[in-house]
């Protein structure tokens, strides 16, 4: 049943993602707003689905590990695969906007959980600054088409195509709107499929349902996410790699928990454990994408390297402590006074000498 859920969150996303995209370009929105929305919100609908599915029947550690885990993954596994491949770019609007857009995200969610729980107007407020950031991408983008089609030697806007285009099925309306009614169900039976799955896994292993929804959960949820980095990499179309994951992250937090929170049956409680480290790794993770990303615009293949080793750091710490191992002790103190150290202090050093040689 896991394997199979998986799939069909899989398969959903990708004909919800196909539907809505050709549906949003009929209506004329331009393919930058429908790679910025419908696709990487159409990548994240696999966490919406569970997240929702969770929260609704009582899950609620899965509906909350699956996003803040899918995140932490996003950020540290894809990007870090992504940039092994091939070094990544990362342009000016995602430094200048979407990353603070995403750090305040995760900042808010870590704020309004202190009090123990998150409350269905908590949830109200998040899903209006989801569309409220929708409507901005939009108006910014006619903005900047409208200018660069006016701007002295464009050679502005075609009224008429160039020749005949071949329409296939998924061209039209009807065809689109059976591809994202398709997908929406899929969605559905997979999100149930694997909630299940997951509880009686939890079960049978003895672990809690948030160390999996943090773990093998929030890594099945994410598989579009690296399918579309990953290929997009591969490609040579960089930038999407990583505006792909900031804009997802972004979506998860806003989007997925806002909803859960709103439809729920009661106030969703966030566990100790999630509030007092997973979240605050979360934003840390987030906060560390601002040095990583603004050093020459590009992330490294030794900075995707520190990324996968992170991840790896985090599962670890995971494991041991829910086997309640004797070695977590010192794993912990390790990480907290030597690991981690040495990576802000090279992450500062190299931001240092970015900022120096630009100056020159």
């Amino acid at each position: 049943m896991l394997a199979g859920g998986l799939t069909a969150l899989i398969g959903g996303a990708q004909l919800l993602v196909r539907g809505a995209g050709k549906l949003a370009l009929g209506f004329g929105i331009s393919p930058l707003v429908v790679g910025l929305t419908v696709v990487a919100f159409g990548t994240s609908s696999p966490e919406m689905a569970v997240s929702v599915q969770s929260a609704w029947s009582g899950q609620v550690d899965i509906a909350l590990g699956n996003v803040v885990g899918s995140n932490i993954f996003n950020v540290l596994f894809i990007l870090g695969v992504s940039a092994l491949l091939s070094p990544l770019v990362v342009s000016a609007q995602v430094v200048r906007q979407e990353v603070p857009l995403m750090i305040a995200a995760s900042a808010g969610l870590l704020a309004v959980t202190l009090d123990g729980g998150l409350s269905r107007g908590e949830g109200a407020v998040f899903i209006a600054g989801l569309a409220a950031y929708t409507v901005f991408l939009v108006v910014q983008s006619r903005r900047e088409t409208r200018a660069q089609a006016t701007a002295p030697g464009a050679p502005g806007l075609a009224t008429e195509p160039a020749g005949p285009v071949p329409a296939g099925w998924d061209d039209r309306l009807p065809g689109q709107l059976l591809l994202i009614a398709g997908g929406l169900l899929l969605l559905v039976l997979g999100s149930n499929w694997l909630v299940e799955a997951a509880v009686s896994l939890a079960r049978r292993v003895g672990v809690s349902e948030l160390v999996i929804g943090l773990t093998i959960i929030a890594a099945g949820t994410s598989l579009p996410e690296v399918a579309t980095s990953v290929l997009a990499t591969l490609r040579g179309e960089r930038d999407i790699a990583v505006g792909n994951v900031v804009g997802s992250n972004t979506f998860n937090i806003l989007g997925c928990l806002g909803v859960s929170a709103v439809v729920a049956p009661v106030e969703l409680p966030v566990a100790a454990s999630l509030a007092a480290f997973d979240m605050p790794v979360m934003l840390a993770v987030a906060i560390a994408c601002l040095p990583v990303f603004f050093t020459g615009r590009t992330i490294a293949r030794w900075e995707g390297g520190v990324f996968l080793g992170y991840y790896g750091a985090y599962a670890a710490y995971l494991i041991l402590n829910a086997q309640e191992h004797d070695l977590l002790t010192t794993y912990t103190l390790a990480m907290r006074w030597v690991v981690i150290p040495l990576t802000v202090l090279t992450l500062a050093v190299v931001l240092a000498r970015e900022l120096r040689a630009r100056r020159r």
